[in-house]
């Protein structure tokens, strides 16, 4: 190995033993899971008053209850848990790019005409609220089955949700 060649592998292995000792002291960055879980009681409100049916504005009843919520986070992107409403239901709840979701199915959601009923799959979809502390904001949405009252169009009632820890 020549002179110049030896030199400039010394300069070369030394910035790599230093740039290895460096990084040796430099914590790890990792997503942290404390802020993204929420547990608790909450009051769940799903605004009829901005209801929309089939895409058409239309007043709905408003719907207020108490939800309890028990979630935790493995990681930044997989949380899970149940909750559960004084309405009487629970249902899994989990958290998938940034929103969480309650997803419950149901029966004898849409009246029909004829006396019959068809059952509704509900998915509740819901993020923090940017503006305010201990809330989330989202939708309310109600799908029911196509031909269900023998209509090949399925009923579908969305309205803003929101949930506001206790």
């Amino acid at each position: 190995m020549t002179r110049r060649w030896a030199n400039a592998f010394r300069v070369v292995s030394l910035a790599v033993l230093v740039t290895t000792a460096q990084a040796a002291e430099i914590p790890h960055a990792a997503a942290s899971v404390d802020g993204i879980a929420i547990n608790g009681a909450y009051t769940a409100t799903s605004d009829g008053v901005w209801a929309k049916t089939n895409e058409v504005y239309h007043d709905e009843m408003t719907v207020i209850s108490t939800w309890t919520i028990i979630t935790s986070c493995t990681t930044a992107f997989d949380c899970a848990g149940q909750m559960s409403s004084d309405a009487g239901w629970n249902a899994p709840i989990r958290y998938v790019s940034g929103l969480w979701f309650v997803t419950r199915t149901i029966d004898s959601w849409e009246r029909c005409a004829d006396g019959t009923t068809g059952p509704g799959k509900q998915i509740y979809k819901f993020y923090p609220d940017p503006a305010e502390l201990f809330s989330l904001i989202g939708w309310d949405s109600t799908v029911g089955l196509s031909g269900a009252c023998g209509i090949n169009r399925p009923l579908a009632i969305e309205m803003p949700f929101r949930l506001v820890q206790r």
